[in-house]
């Protein structure tokens, strides 16, 4: 039987293929309407309503300096739960496919390279190898800044009213 600890959900932005710990997935959803937020960062791209709940919607590819998320049919979000504070906040992160749940075990994980990477290295727990390939995998909770993550609480916890 695999350990949960070594289950990683896979996606791609771009060309590139990403990895959430299982553990910090929630749900995936398909695209669905994005309400903006107003006076919110660019990559803050709204909010969607999660059975009641306004829950923020983050695109991942502008969070890490690339084009935003084009949608398609493929397009979806990915419902996940970070650590806020010692509490746990739930937002939407956008991504471009999403492909599987693989194990990759911890002696196929290499630690992250300090260079050649568009993208923060704190953010990445590790390269995993799986075959051929290499897949990033993200530490979702460094992902956001405290302050960042705040502001999409905020942008959840105000939805705007109606006109």
């Amino acid at each position: 039987m695999s350990d949960a600890n070594n289950q990683y959900l896979t996606f791609t932005l771009g060309e590139e293929v990403f990895a959430l710990e299982i553990a910090s997935v929630r749900e995936v959803l398909e695209y669905s309407s994005i309400t903006k937020v107003p006076r919110t960062p660019e990559y803050i791209r709204g909010v969607i309503n999660l059975r009641g709940r306004a829950v923020p919607v983050v695109d991942v590819r502008l969070k890490f300096g690339m084009p935003a998320t084009e949608r398609t049919v493929n397009t979806c979000i990915i419902i996940v739960e970070v650590e806020l504070e010692g509490e746990s906040t739930v937002l939407g992160a956008l991504s471009d496919s999403v492909k599987e749940v693989m194990d990759i075990e911890p002696e196929n994980i290499e630690p992250a390279p300090r260079i050649g990477t568009s993208i923060k290295a704190d953010f990445i727990k590790g390269i995993g190898k799986h075959g051929e390939s290499f897949i990033i995998l993200l530490d979702i909770d460094k992902v956001f800044s405290e302050e960042e993550l705040l502001q999409l609480a905020g942008a959840g916890a105000e939805p705007e009213a109606a006109a």
